[in-house]
């Protein structure tokens, strides 16, 4: 979001009170106004590039950028591993490096162009189904169960007060006398 700038603009509106009307107009080509604010909007797309770019476009670059899918970084080198004791040729190595690479590319990009878009409609659905309910239906029943239960809330600090806290403040009263003291021999 852009922040909130003060800014000082001069607006024409044919009034005949202005001295300077035929010089600011012919400056800024019959804008009073269009000189001052154009050079502010300038200055403020200088300072911040990524608030004129659209809301998508950082999202193109950095695609996990909460770092959710951590695990799923995986590469050759972390599914398949020869020990030193046994090994294949270079060639072969180098091929299957080449082939495992291109296949998971691909596979995943063919997959997902077939199948994202149904998943992702599902899965906002399914989200609007869950916020729905926990907006419309689950919210209020939990308010409407504490209203109603109030008075349990009241008689278990009545319970505890009475029963419960006296024992153990005389528990500490007797309790609070004994120290321990810890020599070394």
């Amino acid at each position: 979001m852009r922040a909130a700038a003060d800014v000082d603009a001069e607006i024409y509106l044919g009034d005949e009170e202005g001295d300077n009307e035929d010089e600011e107009s012919e400056s800024n080509g019959g804008q009073p106004w269009k000189g001052r604010l154009e050079t502010v909007v300038e200055e403020e797309e200088e300072e911040d590039i990524i608030s004129t770019q659209s809301d998508t476009r950082p999202l193109l670059n950095e695609r996990d950028p909460r770092q959710i899918n951590e695990c799923l970084k995986v590469s050759f080198e972390d599914v398949i591993a020869e020990p030193t004791a046994v090994r294949s040729g270079d060639r072969v190595w180098l091929w299957s490096h080449a082939l495992f690479e291109v296949s998971r590319v691909w596979s995943y990009r063919i997959i997902t162009a077939l199948l994202a878009a149904p998943v992702s409609i599902i899965a906002g659905i399914l989200f609007a189904v869950l916020s729905f309910l926990h907006i419309w239906l689950l919210s209020p029943c939990i308010k409407a169960i504490l209203v109603n239960t109030g008075w349990l809330e009241t008689l278990w600090h009545s319970i505890l007060d009475i029963f419960i806290l006296p024992f153990f403040y005389s528990a500490a009263k007797c309790y609070g006398g004994v120290g321990v003291r810890l020599t070394q021999e």
